[in-house]
């Protein structure tokens, strides 16, 4: 039996997880699993005696507690407040060209389209011209400018909404090797879809079209946007 010698007095050579494990206490101990409790009824019956007492009575299986608490236990407050649409900010319209200052594509300018029914806003770069395919960005992240492309009366396709960005999801829990890997090899990049490339297309070749009738926009677009020492932003007029 390995005892765990004291290097100081309440101080022990070993833990008591350790000195447990090497006197292998945990070689003796019982494991059984505790057969379920039966379901036991609510109410049950009882004779009652008596000529009007009807002779049966339905009687609670559990006695209620004779003593209650004194002070009564505090309820969640109920909320009243429903989620309202995100209101738009009024410098955003459709056609507006906006800075983005978060995320993958930060320093980009693009084309807002339309605000989406979760309150985030729909842009394109155009993809042709600087790469920024159809996103969703919040409006929160983006700084609006005083730049316009005349879109006209177009409309983009009810199709595109927060469902056409969702994830196809993944049933079952996949280890990180096969996220990457198959059969030993890097696993193959899936091809992008080819509904979303056509959709690209269609939003692009409007939005391009009215990019090139004014003059140097398309660089304006293809130009990022930055900061140099002693720039504000808050004292700039976009």
């Amino acid at each position: 039996m390995a005892r765990s010698r004291q290097l100081a007095p309440g101080v022990g050579r070993f833990s008591r997880s350790q000195a447990a494990s090497r006197r292998g206490l945990y070689k003796g101990l019982k494991k059984s699993d505790k057969p379920a409790p039966a379901e036991v009824p609510a109410h049950k019956e009882v004779q009652v005696g008596g000529e009007k007492n009807a002779g049966t009575r339905l009687v609670p299986t559990s006695k209620a507690p004779r003593f209650y608490p004194a002070e009564d236990v505090r309820q969640p407050k109920k909320s009243r407040k429903s989620p309202k649409p995100t209101k738009l900010r009024p410098t955003i319209t459709p056609g507006t060209v906006l800075i983005l200052l978060a995320g993958r594509f930060r320093g980009k300018r693009v084309v807002f389209l339309k605000q989406l029914e979760s309150g985030l806003l729909l842009v394109t770069g155009p993809y042709k011209v600087n790469g920024v395919p159809l996103r969703r960005v919040n409006q929160a992240y983006v700084i609006a400018t005083s730049t316009k492309v005349e879109l006209g009366d177009f409309k983009v396709d009810a199709k595109i909404n927060d469902a056409y960005f969702a994830k196809p999801s993944t049933k079952g829990s996949t280890s990180a090797e096969a996220e990457f890997f198959e059969d030993g090899k890097p696993k193959a990049k899936e091809a992008f879809p080819e509904a979303k490339s056509t959709a690209q297309k269609e939003v692009d070749k409007v939005v391009v079209a009215a990019v090139q009738k004014q003059e140097i926009l398309a660089k304006y677009l293809k130009a990022t946007f930055g900061l140099s020492k002693g720039q504000f932003p808050h004292q700039m007029v976009f």
